[in-house]
């Protein structure tokens, strides 16, 4: 599983800011009280059955005698005959797991206090979350869900809880699951008349993509319309180009798209798109990306890609209206209109794309290479009639398109 998102250092970033900010529950952990009574918890005490061998397993803990505390332990469960026997033993089990770093300890501890029923609900919750967190951190994700699940299920409105869960399955390799966590925390939002948080949308963009689900454009649709951003639009744009399985038309389009949204950031993305567009024969849009890239010091004059584009010719646009005159082809025209395009000729390639259109472009190409035209022209009206009329295979890029204009 490759993330995609890249905030998400985006995804990690909030699982690491959620569990350094949540102190581990065994450093809150005072002294083991005298096993007489629980300190903090008035009322729990221990048998006087058990009372020796609790006393024996403390004395260990406190000294931390790694080499006796398992006996002891196992002497102490054995010795245990009341609810509140077993939740001390258990206390002194998570104190003693925790010094050693020992998180599968730790996770056993919890299930002995949670089994006991003595502590809150609440606070069991918390202690399952915490000790969730150090296996999160230790890339032990698997183990770290099944944890997060159990605090989850006690701590029901901990969003920060459920949103580790997701991304735990997510980083565990089960974007399945971590989907279905994303949906009911989204679903949970707007129940609430809250527009979903940023952080639920990119795990469930994430998780979609992952799941090969179909939900995908869905959500991610969802991110953009609610967090429009040059990343969130980066990051969806991205995840749809390697979801998708486009030809060189759409791939364009969606090119265009990032280039409007401010999504062409490094040296590879230009090169990408210039790579594209010399396939296409459209050198006028070539060297108007070359010198975008060029003066945004993403690529030099002296770069490879400089070199292959500058040696390809440009056609001025007299010359490219004129063509269109005596073009015998929509394919010829699809062409002719894209090395307008290339040169800010916004409407006039628009009026090229409809005149590919007439003599047997398909419809859906021709209209969304057209919508792209007026959108970039400044006519959002006339780009948003035309994008809506796209379907077939190019619905899902006219409607990113459309979502754009609405921005």
């Amino acid at each position: 599983m490759k993330l995609l998102i890249s905030t998400a250092a985006g995804l990690a970033a909030l699982a690491a800011a959620t569990s350094a900010g949540a102190q581990a529950y065994g450093n809150r952990l005072p002294t083991a009280p005298a096993p007489a009574q629980a300190k903090g918890n008035e009322g729990v005490k221990v048998s006087a059955k058990a009372r020796n061998a609790i006393a024996a397993l403390q004395k260990a803990v406190n000294a931390n005698d790694r080499a006796q505390i398992p006996a002891l332990l196992a002497a102490a469960q054995a010795a245990s005959t009341t609810k509140e026997d077993r939740w001390f033993v258990a206390q002194l089990q998570l104190r003693a797991a925790v010094v050693a770093a020992d998180t599968a300890g730790m996770a056993a501890a919890a299930d002995a206090i949670a089994a006991t029923g003595v502590t809150p609900a609440a606070d069991t919750g918390n202690l399952y979350a915490e000790v969730a967190n150090k296996l999160y951190n230790a890339k032990q994700y698997a183990q770290a869900a099944a944890l997060y699940e159990k605090s989850a299920k006690l701590n029901p409105a901990n969003i920060d809880v459920q949103n580790l869960l997701g991304q735990s399955y997510l980083l565990g390799g089960q974007p399945a699951q971590a989907l279905a966590v994303a949906q009911r925390l989204i679903a949970a939002d707007i129940a609430a008349g809250r527009k979903p948080d940023e952080s639920n949308l990119r795990l469930a963009v994430q998780s979609a993509f992952d799941a090969k689900s179909p939900q995908l454009s869905d959500y991610a649709q969802q991110w953009l319309a609610n967090y429009p951003s040059a990343d969130s639009w980066r990051n969806n744009l991205l995840i749809y180009r390697n979801s998708a399985n486009l030809d060189e038309n759409g791939r364009l389009a969606l090119l265009r798209l990032t280039n409007a949204t401010g999504g062409l950031k490094t040296a590879e993305d230009y090169a990408n798109y210039i790579s594209g567009l010399l396939l296409l024969s459209n050198f006028n849009e070539a060297h108007a990306i070359l010198a975008q890239a060029i003066a945004a010091n993403v690529l030099t004059s002296s770069s490879p890609q400089a070199a292959t584009v500058n040696s390809k010719p440009k056609a001025s646009v007299p010359d490219l209206v004129a063509a269109a005159k005596t073009a015998q082809s929509g394919a010829a025209l699809l062409r002719i209109g894209d090395r307008l395009y290339g040169t800010g000729e916004y409407a006039k390639a628009a009026e090229i794309y409809q005149q590919a259109k007439a003599k047997g472009v398909d419809a859906p190409t021709a209209d969304l290479f057209t919508g792209i035209a007026l959108a970039r022209a400044g006519d959002k009206a006339g780009a948003k009639v035309v994008l809506t009329s796209v379907g077939g295979a190019r619905a899902a890029i006219a409607r990113y398109w459309l979502l754009y204009l609405g921005q």
